[in-house]
């Protein structure tokens, strides 16, 4: 038998989206067993991996995991996390570029110029008082389909954030 068709389809072993530490497979099974996180199954089909105790998703880019958000507050937490962070080494974001995917889950949450005195067409949407803008479906770039937002910092460097990087 092929030893690699014994593991999940990420390998043998993969960092635990938590806490980064290596984790194993279980052979003849689709799951990784975390000591301190518990069993994370691979989905073929979607190609995510799900902690079966709590149902969250991530999906794999670039060696780097990323959370797949279905309530607003996780990716609104989750930004607000790399602004922190982004502010603590010394930098400051200038405009946040979120994944189209999530336009319904976070437009409720977006500020608008409300003032009598401003054109409000003309101002972009705002999240945390920074621009917010879309990923274009046009651009065809893939890593839209997983990673969930960029910031673009001073002086217009993007940087992206992948879930666990939050919690060093």
């Amino acid at each position: 038998m092929n030893p690699i068709l014994q593991y999940p389809i990420f390998g043998a072993e993969i960092h635990c989206p938590h806490c980064r530490q290596t984790i194993p497979a279980l052979t003849l099974t689709d799951t990784y067993l975390c000591p301190r996180h518990g069993a994370f199954e691979a989905e073929p089909k979607t190609g995510e991996l799900v902690h079966l105790q709590s149902g969250r998703r991530w999906r794999r880019w670039k060696s780097e995991w990323y959370r797949q958000h279905t309530h607003p507050d996780g990716i609104r937490f989750e930004i607000h996390e790399a602004l922190d962070r982004l502010y603590t080494q010394g930098y400051r974001a200038t405009r946040v570029i979120v994944a189209r995917r999530y336009l319904e889950l976070v437009s409720g949450y977006l500020e608008r110029n409300t003032s009598w005195r401003s054109d409000a067409s003309s101002d972009p949407p705002r999240l945390y008082g920074l621009p917010i803008e879309f990923s274009s479906d046009s651009d065809g770039d893939p890593c839209w389909d997983v990673i969930n937002f960029d910031l673009e910092k001073e002086p217009g460097v993007p940087v992206r954030y992948p879930y666990f990087r939050l919690f060093e």
